[in-house]
């Protein structure tokens, strides 16, 4: 069970919303409005916000904004416009998922759920992880930390879950349909993965045009190793 925060104007979907959540096991506050729900999200921190983007006292990208300014909690926003050029602005504006509108409260909890995994794991103990070292990157999964030349890197959930994954596998060429469902638990968006793998390109102080350990394999995927070794 999660403490789940919902900003939603519509008070049709508000309700809905709020009973299948909290059907599935989770506490659900509301909020019918930007500030409202900026309010209600620092009187009581949530685990996670649902985020509608259609609010009537601000537009919901610019309370994602004001979200990420004061915390990292995860946020899946909702909208009705199934455009990859908000999806890509969202995604950069610091949104962790998204659905589109309409959606089954399934799809949404599902979403919720992956979001809390990335986040703060499974809640159970599991085996310790091999820490993983592909030249002069280091990923140890169970501390959370990742180095490039014995300097760390800070990085989002998210992004050390992705970079966790192709140093697991180094050396072999990893699609972004693999990326989705492995890391994203999803398959619906392979530019969701070209967003994050940027920003990943970024601190890594790498670029598209010269690659240290991101290397593009043309119409086919994504190869990790250190192009810097000899």
């Amino acid at each position: 069970m999660a403490h789940l925060l919902l900003i939603e104007d519509d008070p049709a979907i508000r309700s809905a919303l709020i009973r299948a959540l909290a059907s599935r096991g989770h506490a659900v506050d509301s909020a019918a409005d930007a500030m409202g729900g900026l309010q209600q999200m620092m009187a009581q921190p949530p685990e996670a916000v649902v985020l509608d983007l259609g609010l009537p006292d601000l537009p919901g990208e610019r309370l994602l904004t004001m979200i990420r300014a004061v915390s990292d909690v995860p946020v899946v926003v909702a909208t009705a416009r199934d455009d990859e050029g908000l999806v890509v602005r969202l995604l950069d504006a610091g949104a962790d998922d998204y659905v589109v509108k309409p959606f089954d409260p399934s799809q949404l909890e599902a979403r919720v759920r992956a979001v809390l995994r990335r986040t703060s794991g499974s809640g159970s103990t599991p085996p310790a992880s091999p820490v993983h070292r592909v030249g002069g990157l280091t990923v140890d999964p169970d501390r959370h930390v990742a180095q490039v030349d014995g300097q760390a890197i800070d990085l989002t959930p998210l992004e050390f879950d992705l970079l966790a994954y192709l140093a697991a596998n180094p050396g072999r060429v990893v699609t972004r349909r693999e990326l989705l469902r492995e890391v994203w638990q999803r398959t619906d968006s392979g530019r969701t993965v070209d967003v994050h793998l940027s920003w990943l390109r970024r601190k890594l102080g790498e670029t598209a045009e010269q690659p240290r350990f991101l290397h593009t394999v043309r119409g086919v995927g994504l190869r990790l190793e250190d192009g810097a070794q000899p």
